[in-house]
């Protein structure tokens, strides 16, 4: 049983060390996580999109003169 106890303590230090390093990786990766999608997902350059003009745009079935229906599919009759 005393090996064992001394073992123990010679291992906790290590145990330690190894769960302290692996939680700061953690957190950096959590960090790097969170900062990448907000720079992804949210305007650069104060330059916001405009989706107005996607909805607009005309469907290029349309433009080649085919019929469609509202929602600028090709209309199959």
């Amino acid at each position: 049983m005393d090996d064992i106890s001394q073992l123990l303590k010679e291992a906790k230090p290590l145990y330690l060390s190894r769960k302290k390093r692996r939680n700061r990786i953690k957190g950096v990766l959590g960090t790097l996580a969170v900062a990448f999608v907000c720079f992804y997902f949210f305007p650069h350059n104060g330059q916001w999109v405009d989706y107005e003009q996607y909805i607009s745009i005309e469907s290029p079935i349309e433009e080649m003169g085919l019929p469609v229906d509202e929602y600028g599919l090709l209309m199959v009759s």
